[in-house]
């Protein structure tokens, strides 16, 4: 008598499961957007006080504050309020803005996006080439070179970047005029470079010390030796030999640093005066638009999570272990 085993389940081809995987994490990301949504939405209707008083002011009469409710569609259900605000979002709208007439909250936003996303990938690639090149000074680097390589990195690490900032600002810019101020509309491609310059600064740390631990860890390996034996350069030692063996690590770090780096970036527009995310949010919180200030935290948000995102499959690309 014989027995028919139970087969195992055949499992995904890798196309599909990498479907899944993208499906799954596309999920995620719109879940985590709609609840930054939701808890805007109802932070600005749920705290105490009259949302048209905190927008006109105290002295506005109540005329004014009806008519502002129903423009805002404040004298509605906050049921009704928040499907209208869903639909809306589906539709990519956040209602026009309170101080420019006529302007969808959003067509706001994507005004000031290019600008904030463009600081933050400058910095981002500023931060990584700064950072490798300094660690391979701190372990490849001869003499004083080596030393003041691996300083740099420690001092960049302990750099109070919003407090740094300001300072350098008004020393480089201001009393010295060697760089442009980023909050001119002149500066051009050398303001960009000095904001991200000191965007990148606690990313090129984080990256230096990680590629400085990871070069250390690899000049053991034998395979180096067996490349000098064989008559190569130090510099081809180091770029091609030992340099490939650490990117996991090093992608690791930036991927995780992106989010934050986008924060930052939103921080020190506002910090510099720099047009972007940053200052439409403060002039936004000054002029009391509420439409801007939800638009603005929803696409800060959508932002961070995508740059997590991007992140995340940087990571899996260079390391199988994390698929």
């Amino acid at each position: 008598m014989t027995t028919t085993g139970v087969e195992a389940p055949t499992a995904f081809p890798r196309p599909l499961r990498a479907v899944g995987r993208a499906a799954q994490a596309l999920g995620a990301a719109l879940t985590t957007v709609l609840g930054v949504a939701t808890v805007v939405f109802f932070a600005f209707r749920l705290l105490p006080g009259d949302p048209a008083a905190l927008v006109l002011g105290e002295e506005a009469g109540e005329a004014e504050r009806a008519a502002l409710r129903h423009a805002l569609h404040l004298d509605e259900s906050l049921g009704r309020q928040y499907l209208r605000f869903l639909g809306e979002l589906l539709h990519g709208r956040a209602g026009a803005s309170l101080r420019h007439a006529g302007l969808d909250a959003f067509r706001l936003v994507g005004d000031a996006l290019p600008s904030t996303a463009l600081l933050a990938t400058v910095a981002v690639a500023l931060g990584a080439v700064c950072g490798l090149v300094a660690a391979l000074l701190a372990v490849g680097g001869r003499g004083a070179l080596r030393s003041v390589a691996d300083r740099a990195i420690g001092l960049a690490a302990s750099v109070p970047l919003l407090a740094f900032a300001p300072a350098a600002t008004w020393l480089l810019a201001v009393r010295f005029r060697l760089v442009p101020l980023p909050a001119d509309p002149d500066a051009g491609a050398a303001g960009l470079l000095f904001a991200a310059g000191l965007l990148a600064i606690p990313l090129g740390a984080a990256v230096g010390r990680i590629a400085r631990a990871s070069l250390r860890e690899a000049a053991q390996a034998q395979f180096l030796q067996v490349a000098r034996a064989k008559g190569r350069s130090e510099v081809a030692v180091w770029l091609v030999h030992a340099l490939p063996v650490c990117v996991g690590p090093i992608v690791t770090v930036v991927a995780a640093q992106l989010g934050a780096l986008l924060g930052g970036a939103i921080v020190l527009e506002r910090v510099l005066e720099r047009r972007g995310l940053g200052t439409l949010l403060a002039e936004a919180l000054a002029a009391r638009d509420l439409p801007v200030l939800q638009a603005t935290v929803i696409a800060s948000a959508a932002l961070f999570v995508a740059a997590q995102g991007v992140g995340a499959w940087l990571h899996s690309a260079v390391d199988p272990r994390a698929r």
